[in-house]
């Protein structure tokens, strides 16, 4: 069916939510409008729909969804798309800390900056960063793959396990096990092939400007560096 609207304005982050359910199960495309930076929108989302947030969003938009298309035209707070199993997250703007934070599965897209812990404890999926990421990128993360445009801040993959971080900028510095690495053929082909579909537009040159981050060991040694072996 066509386009469901719903004006958020004046209503609390249940009431929304309840609104949103309802008109998934009916239409294909629902647009929030008036968000005012609300928590929670889309908290639990199971269905396969298009959900246009049209403004910012606030703490744990899309968390724990499965199957959702959510599109932010603005910014979003902390933990956008937190522990997703299945569907995209869109961002136009910047997000907050924690984005991707726990995710199963499906992509992630911040066209701008973001805050710390990006991919904090993420088992698999694909965060994209237009711009530069906070301390602590890839904390404990254990699968999928992040890759930042921009620069990473310092102790870059703190205690990663598996996965790959793939930085265009700098890397202010590298977290305990996380050592990096340059790009394979298969690597630059994978990123040549996914960045455009986000509109992330990239000369041939750019590609080889990127690195990455994995594990130097997938058993973490968490006491001092010189005590390890």
């Amino acid at each position: 069916m066509s386009e469901f609207i719903i004006n958020a304005e004046h209503q609390p982050p249940r009431e929304v939510n309840r609104a949103i359910r309802k008109a998934a199960r009916e239409y294909n495309k629902i647009t929030i409008k008036n968000p005012n930076a609300m928590h929670y929108i889309a908290a639990g989302l199971v269905d396969p729909v298009e959900l246009v947030i049209d403004g910012s969003a606030g703490y744990f938009v899309g968390t724990m969804i499965h199957g959702a298309k959510i599109h932010i035209r603005e910014n979003a707070g902390w933990f956008p798309a937190d522990n997703m199993t299945e569907g995209e997250v869109v961002i136009d703007g910047s997000a907050g800390d924690g984005v991707g934070q726990g995710i199963y599965g499906g992509t992630v897209v911040v066209k701008r900056d973001v805050g710390s812990r990006t991919g904090e404890i993420m088992k698999n999926g694909t965060i994209i960063v237009g711009g530069n990421s906070g301390f602590m990128s890839g904390l404990f993360m254990m699968g999928g793959r992040i890759i930042i445009l921009g620069n990473i801040s310092d102790d870059a993959g703190e205690s990663i396990i598996r996965g790959a971080i793939y930085v265009r900028g700098s890397i202010k510095s590298l977290g305990k096990n996380a050592k990096v690495e340059e790009l394979d053929d298969e690597d630059k082909k994978e990123l040549k092939e996914l960045l455009p579909k986000y509109d992330f537009k990239l000369k041939d040159d750019d590609y080889n400007s990127f690195r990455k981050i994995v594990p130097r060991s997938n058993r973490p040694f968490y006491g001092k560096e010189s005590e390890e072996g």
